[in-house]
């Protein structure tokens, strides 16, 4: 694999693996994952960086070995294998502008009068590379800095507070029209023909048995008078149905049987009964309800 894919590609394609795996595993919505998560791609540009420092420092090493072999060695290298790339004029100066180094051949005119146990030091230039990442490091530390603290940037902790708060406005703007999930404070009253024969055909399921098909009473109370024992209107219907009736006797609930959409049916269905004088109806249970006006207005359409 060496010897088919040169190391200066190699490391490009290691990079970009890299930035499309963080962009397959993290999910980062509408925008691009580098764009989104600033930090990771630093950390990835910085990778990359090490990744070709090592590379440059690998083959410079070998390239120094290579040049300390005698002609005879040399020779007989090239004999047993191919020139390697570290020779060829286009590698030679790559390096040299990568690393702005002086050759073996000149190393007399940068030696420092430094002596530790006869190891010599030389004055070599900084590679420019490792120059340039650090002045792109100043730069990211002030923009960082300007952003963040001077100009009151968000962190990731306030995003996620942020995107936190606003998903509790998302949820609660939609629990105010989600079908199944209103209870008895947000329920409104339909009037609609279609929503009142499903709740008729729900209520003759369920009902009838108790109520009577008319609603007029029987081991229950009548449903179509102003007497209510636990409270009339929408609100008080929807909430007996789903948590039934007075403790030890009267309704069961209903919230394991039925959706709340279909108990807001039932309850407005009741209610349109109001009035329509069933037959031998049984005698009034509980006590006059008056109905709210804007608490008996049915949903806006």
């Amino acid at each position: 694999m060496k010897k088919i894919i040169p190391n200066y590609l190699r490391v490009l394609i290691i990079f970009f693996l890299i930035f499309g795996a963080m962009e397959f595993f993290i999910d980062s919505g509408d925008r691009p994952a580098f764009i989104k998560y600033p930090m990771v791609s630093v950390f990835l540009f910085v990778f990359l960086f090490l990744l070709i420092a090592i590379e440059i420092t690998v083959k410079a090493i070998d390239n120094i070995t290579y040049n300390l072999l005698s002609e005879e060695e040399k020779a007989k290298l090239l004999t047993e294998v191919e020139l390697p790339y570290t020779e060829k004029e286009w590698y030679k100066n790559l390096m040299q502008k990568l690393t702005r180094t002086e050759s073996i051949e000149n190393e007399d005119a940068i030696i420092l009068d430094h002596d530790y146990d006869g190891i010599h030091e030389l004055d070599n230039n900084l590679p420019p590379w490792w120059v340039y990442l650090f002045y792109a490091c100043i730069v990211f530390a002030v923009v960082y800095f300007v952003r963040f603290e001077v100009m009151g940037g968000d962190n990731q902790e306030m995003e996620l507070q942020k995107e936190l708060a606003q998903a509790k406005i998302d949820v609660a703007e939609y629990m105010k029209t989600a079908p199944d999930m209103m209870d008895e404070k947000t329920v409104t009253l339909l009037t609609d023909p279609a929503d009142l024969a499903i709740g008729k055909t729900i209520f003759t399921t369920n009902c009838a048995a108790c109520h009577r098909a008319d609603a007029g009473g029987q081991i229950g109370p009548n449903l179509t008078d102003d007497h209510w024992i636990l409270g009339g209107g929408i609100k008080n219907i929807f909430h007996t149905l789903v948590n039934g009736g007075r403790d030890g006797k009267g309704m069961i609930s209903w919230k394991g049987t039925l959706k709340p959409k279909e108990m807001q049916k039932v309850a407005s269905y009741v209610l349109s009964l109001r009035g329509s004088n069933p037959v031998d109806p049984k005698a009034p249970d509980g006590e006059i309800w008056v109905e709210d006006a804007a608490a008996a207005a049915p949903a806006a359409k």
